[in-house]
């Protein structure tokens, strides 16, 4: 599958999707966002891919925010279906049943934050930023970012860093649980392989259900207990529920099949 904005790279199972526009800082404009959105298609479609790595080309960003020059363009009646196509994107990346890991190389500003934050987890480097900083656009967050950060940080710290367009470094992201880990550089891809590796150890239907209970949560209308009672039912119908409990019994470790 070929992009113009995107690299894909599957090995082992593990698809990395690297973000390719590195002169632009991997700006997010409406083709990229077009682009991952058939990634992602790609992801759930595909068998062989098992997880993902989201990640941005270069040393200085994971993506710096959405392209400037796009929404300079808008107007009060095509930014609604500018800000839902990316929405739309977003949460497929969110709601994705295979673990999707952010490695954030560098600033994540803007939407490159919100594109952070709808994935299922957050490893950063020592030296990335964070930020939305919107509103010296005299816009706000358009792709989650509104209602993602306060549920990752808190609504009080969320308004904060909305309101003033603060960048923050990796080291207080993770002090905020934005992200999972701070790591230097060198090691970003490292720990993000190292966590998929034991994730894909666990039986593929109870983490794609697991994703979507934790999902519910937020979701309105939906009742989470209800969500998650459904969920273990479902898991309890897998091949991988009766060897899971039977390795248990038998002292022995599992062997999964996504069944």
């Amino acid at each position: 599958m070929q992009f113009d904005n995107l690299l894909l790279n599957l090995q082992d199972g593990v698809l990395t999707i690297t973000i390719n526009r590195e002169k632009k800082l991997n700006a997010l404009n409406i083709q990229t966002i077009e682009e991952l959105g058939k990634a992602f298609d790609y992801v759930y479609d595909t068998a062989d891919v098992k997880a993902v790595i989201l990640t941005g080309a270069g040393e200085k960003a994971f993506v710096a925010g959405a392209d400037i020059s796009e929404i300079a363009a808008l107007t009060d009646i095509n930014a609604r279906k500018f800000v839902e196509n990316g929405q739309n994107v977003f949460a497929k990346i969110e709601n994705c049943p295979k673990l999707v890991i952010a490695a954030i190389n560098g600033f994540a500003l803007g939407g490159g934050c919100e594109l952070a934050m709808a994935c299922h987890l957050r490893v950063a480097a020592e030296s990335a930023r964070f930020g939305q900083p919107e509103v010296n656009l005299g816009v706000i967050p358009g792709y989650g970012g509104t209602q993602r950060l306060p549920i990752l940080i808190g609504k009080t710290k969320a308004l904060e860093l909305i309101l003033t367009g603060d960048i923050i470094a990796a080291e207080e992201a993770l002090s905020l649980g934005l992200v999972n880990y701070a790591v230097p550089p060198a090691e970003l891809l490292t720990k993000c392989k190292e966590i998929i590796a034991k994730v894909l150890t666990k039986a593929p239907p109870a983490v794609a259900n697991a994703i979507s209970c934790v999902n519910a949560v937020y979701h309105t209308g939906v009742n989470g207990y209800q969500a998650e009672a459904n969920a273990f039912a479902n898991c309890c119908k897998t091949q991988d529920f009766k060897e899971g409990t039977a390795a248990f019994l038998e002292k022995r470790k599992p062997v999964f099949k996504g069944k």
